[in-house]
């Protein structure tokens, strides 16, 4: 037990060190001052991103819509790439095929809906009820309540909340968070799994190889904007999200946030994570 509590506390330190975006990205896509949101400023490609850090066995990497562009076909991509961002000499183009074609990149483009992935010979799973506290995902075990993006706050965010954690909102959707991780297999590789609003999509690609580090890889593409990195607590939550849950609490819903004596980013968190 005190072994298990120990390696949550580990997995949560290098998730929070982990939820940004790497300094190596497309040409059109600009970062904020702390590399958690990355927008694409010109026409619809040249919008690669990766993860700062390679990820962990079972570490998600999630990303919420934050501005969506009229005018372009397609949406976000994401998958995870063997490739050191730092080693590319020139960031591709495009996830797919681009990034793809180099080989060791795994990419699935999310779609407005029908992401799930049917396995042949498998029935399809239904889906987990929404007030489930935890995804499984094989032994992955992922706090549910951060997979579900919120509603602008507002008079009515208490039931428009109720009605995001059930799913309502399509996967390309403002607000929609989509999120990678690999789960390891006995034969000792792994398969990929993409996470869309606390749903499990089943495995997107297989035997993908643990012997090297594997990034997640983000495309920021077409009618998808702006994307912003959300932490993820495994295990024991940040003092953050604690301070979080005591606010909440204690208001009737998040207007009555900014009437509150609290620094502006607090604010923020409480308002939108």
């Amino acid at each position: 037990q005190g072994q298990l509590k120990i390696a949550r506390a580990a997995m949560a330190a290098r998730c929070r060190l982990a939820a940004r975006f790497h300094h190596i990205h497309g040409t059109n896509i600009r970062l904020d001052a702390s590399h958690t949101q990355a927008t694409r400023v010109e026409s619809f490609a040249n919008g690669l991103c990766f993860s700062q850090e390679p990820l962990a066995p079972g570490q998600i990497f999630l990303v919420e819509i934050e501005e969506k562009e009229l005018g372009w076909c397609g949406h976000l991509r994401v998958g995870l790439t063997a490739h050191d961002p730092q080693s590319l000499e020139v960031v591709p183009e495009y996830s797919l095929p681009d990034l793809v074609n180099m080989g060791d990149t795994w990419v699935f483009a999310i779609t407005r809906n029908h992401n799930r992935v049917v396995v042949e010979g498998e029935a399809v799973q239904a889906r987990g009820r929404p007030w489930e506290p935890f995804l499984l995902i094989e032994r992955v075990r992922i706090p549910r309540d951060t997979l579900v993006g919120r509603s602008r706050p507002g008079r009515y965010s208490h039931i428009l909340d109720d009605l995001y954690k059930m799913n309502v909102l399509p996967a390309t959707a403002r607000r929609s968070r989509i999120g990678v991780l690999y789960a390891p297999q006995p034969d000792g590789t792994a398969d990929m799994h993409i996470v869309i609003n606390g749903e499990d999509m089943g495995p997107s690609a297989r035997s993908l190889p643990t012997t090297r580090p594997l990034y997640a890889v983000i495309d920021v593409f077409a009618s998808t904007k702006s994307v912003r990195v959300i932490p993820v607590d495994y295990g024991f939550p940040s003092l953050q999200t604690l301070c979080r849950l005591v606010i909440q609490k204690h208001i009737v819903h998040r207007l009555a946030i900014n009437g509150l004596d609290l620094p502006p980013l607090l604010k923020s968190f409480c308002q939108h994570e």
